[in-house]
């Protein structure tokens, strides 16, 4: 058996249908594409090659199943192989070679589990292509939304329904993934952080205690178009001039908010959207998109009030009129403690450097930890970079990972060593 760090370069590399990590372009493995479609057959291939029983649901999610009794509980991990648009190989793809390291390392020790065990490998975890996130593990979950996604197109204009057709999958019936309470006893996740605190204070292990879910607004401020040539500047009713100051005061009060918080609290005017959008027309229309993240929810909500607040003032000072849509509001996700507990225990008798964080991004576990006991492990992203080319986790940090991971299993699944 080839040594482990050998097996995840090598994983790593399979999973990302590649023969060198170093892409100066990065990866694109949009939900429900031919590319994802070839990472869901190798990471197949892999988990039959450790004896696991595959299958794929009806929404495309694939399953690896160490099954040792069909009446046992079910300990599930697991994250997903799609990818933003020229991204990185280790968001998500890590998660994957985690998981089947650590059943690796449990089949190597020749542990006979008394639980089975099951990897699910998530489809189209990325919001990248159709705006919506996580649809494999919201449908497993009972999320689903079919009249809102059925429309929802790409860039391209396919539509999510059309997207997974062609995938080969039925439209009315993949809501059939559904999951019921028993499937499983707990869920864990493994995932590079995205952000820099692990790497920048050398800590191999965050054991993540809630996911900021985000609120997001629709700030669309009504002007009026006009000539640019023709118009005096005081007859203007410019909705770009009028709403401009909102983008810093949103940037300068959440870095305030987060000063005096003892939560991490973000805020960001992430999209504008200006129309017409011609050279020579006074804009008449502006859509800003704002999105609001904190684990803590009454200062999501806070916020929330002191943008409309702002904004009525602007209404009042520009004689413009200003709607606000809010059109994602999350609760935030707090995992399980048990499971924090646990994963602390292991560290501290590995003698593994860690610490107690919250995630600032959005996971599949968000969805199971609604449903399930779950837990979440992040490890380093150097310098913070991920959703980017050079995204990079070293193979050291990935085989700590698989080592709590497996250490993790073995505790929850029991059993004894075979001869």
């Amino acid at each position: 058996m080839t040594k482990l760090h050998e097996w995840i370069e090598n994983t790593l590399l399979a999973l990302n249908l590649t023969d060198s990590m170093e892409q100066k372009t990065g990866f694109t493995r949009l939900g429900f594409s031919r590319e994802e479609k070839l990472a869901h057959e190798q990471f197949r291939n892999i988990a039959s090659s450790l004896a696991l029983k595959t299958q794929q649901d009806e929404v495309g999610n694939q399953w690896a199943i160490w099954e040792v009794d069909p009446d046992a509980p079910t300990i599930g991990l697991g994250s997903h192989l799609d990818t933003v648009i020229e991204g990185g190989g280790y968001d998500g793809v890590v998660g994957i070679v985690a998981a089947l390291g650590a059943i690796r390392e449990l089949k190597r020790k020749r542990i006979k589990p008394k639980k089975n065990i099951a990897i699910l490998c998530f489809i189209s975890e990325e919001s990248a292509r159709f705006g919506v996130s996580t649809i494999g593990s919201k449908t497993l979950i009972g999320k689903v939304d079919k009249n809102k996604w059925e429309n929802m197109k790409d860039y391209e204009h396919v539509t999510i329904r059309q997207a997974m057709e062609q995938y080969g999958l039925n439209w009315e019936t993949f809501h059939q993934a559904y999951c019921e309470d028993n499937r499983f006893e707990s869920f864990i996740e493994l995932h590079i952080e995205q952000g820099n605190h692990l790497y920048q204070n050398h800590i191999d292990i965050g054991i993540v205690y809630g996911i900021s879910t985000p609120i997001r607004l629709k700030v669309t401020a009504y002007g009026q178009s006009n000539h640019t040539g023709t118009t005096q500047m005081y007859e203007r009713k410019d909705a770009l001039v009028a709403i401009a100051p909102l983008i810093n005061v949103v940037q300068k009060e959440a870095a305030e908010i987060n000063k005096q918080s003892e939560q991490a609290f973000v805020a960001t005017v992430s999209t504008v959207n200006v129309l017409p959008n011609a050279m020579n027309v006074i804009p008449g229309k502006v859509e800003l998109g704002i999105d609001i993240r904190s684990v803590d929810d009454k200062l999501k909500r806070q916020f929330v009030s002191l943008v409309e607040t702002y904004c009525k003032r602007l209404e009042k000072e520009n004689q413009i009129e200003i709607r606000i849509d809010e059109i994602v509001n999350e609760k935030a996700v707090l995992l399980d403690k048990d499971i924090q507990q646990k994963l602390t225990n292991i560290c501290d008798e590995l003698k593994i450097s860690y610490c107690h964080m919250n995630s600032g991004a959005g996971h599949d576990v968000m969805n199971m930890a609604k449903r399930w006991p779950s837990g979440l492990i992040f490890i380093p992203s150097v310098n913070g970079i991920s959703h980017h080319p050079d995204e990079y986790t070293p193979l050291r940090n990935i085989q700590i990972g698989v080592s709590v991971l497996a250490a993790y299993l073995e505790r929850e699944v029991g059993g004894c060593t075979t001869s």
